[in-house]
């Protein structure tokens, strides 16, 4: 999915939701939250969300009002900023990646929670199902760790020797659990064996790749709530630390928080 197209959808659920509220308070402004555990905006996804939002005939500033809170990759920030939008009482909830949603869903049991970048909503505890979400969360799911099979079939594909790989994962992401899980069980059936490398952060990365060489690990899988802000700094750690042997492929099917 382009990231176009995935702020188009974020913004038309947005819209449902906050119609809603809209119609209960005709004379207040509506108020959006915005919650992710990025360092900060990233111009083209707060852009494009913004513009979508203007194609409806919602203009920040005018019609509506955004209160954006970033983590700055500090996620046990997240609990005390969702309970500033909640304190603030902002309209709804955009959460962004699978640390936010849950900040945001134990802030409140009332505001309404679009959430972004979430990797499998069911198997969180997020939403009861994809069909009925139940609760005050609705949005987008991603379905990152069911494609993790089919990461691991395409480095199959440009290594067919290949079996030994790593994922590396955000051990404060609650679904990094589930990614890391769907990857053993796809390796299994593929002769691959899946090695987890699990970091409270960045600057915990250049420390893996010595590991990486010793054990003779042939691709690297990384978590996307790592790839927005430093997949391609990822990519030259791996290019500058691992051995030619060595491929790297990050996980780009979207923008994370």
């Amino acid at each position: 999915m382009s990231a176009k197209i995935f702020v188009w959808l974020l913004a038309v659920v947005f819209l449902v939701t906050v119609s809603a509220a809209e119609a209960q308070q005709a004379k207040k402004r509506p108020r959006i939250g915005v919650l992710s555990s990025r360092l900060g905006p990233l111009p083209t996804c707060e852009g494009a969300f913004q513009e979508s939002l203007r194609k409806m005939g919602y203009v920040e500033g005018h019609s509506i009002t955004i209160e954006y809170r970033y983590a700055e990759e500090r996620l046990d920030r997240l609990p005390e900023l969702a309970a500033e939008l909640v304190y603030s009482k902002v309209d709804v909830i955009v959460a962004v990646s699978t640390p936010a949603i849950e900040a945001a869903k134990n802030a409140t049991k009332t505001i309404p929670i679009i959430m972004a970048g979430v990797s499998d909503p069911v198997g969180t505890g997020f939403v009861a199902s994809l069909a009925r979400p139940g609760g005050n969360v609705t949005g987008l799911s991603l379905q990152s760790p069911e494609l993790s099979g089919k990461r691991l079939e395409l480095l199959k594909e440009i290594i067919p020797k290949l079996s030994r790989v790593a994922f590396l994962v955000h051990r404060q992401d609650p679904g990094h659990r589930l990614f890391v899980k769907e990857a053993q069980d796809a390796g299994q059936s593929l002769g691959m064996q899946i090695q987890p490398l699990a970091v409270a952060g960045f600057e915990e990365i250049e420390g893996i790749f010595p590991a990486v060489v010793r054990e003779r690990i042939g691709g690297l899988v990384v978590q996307p709530i790592f790839v927005s802000t430093h997949g391609l700094r990822i990519a030259n750690l791996a290019a500058r630390n691992a051995c030619r042997r060595c491929r790297i492929r990050a996980s780009l099917r979207t923008r994370e928080a």
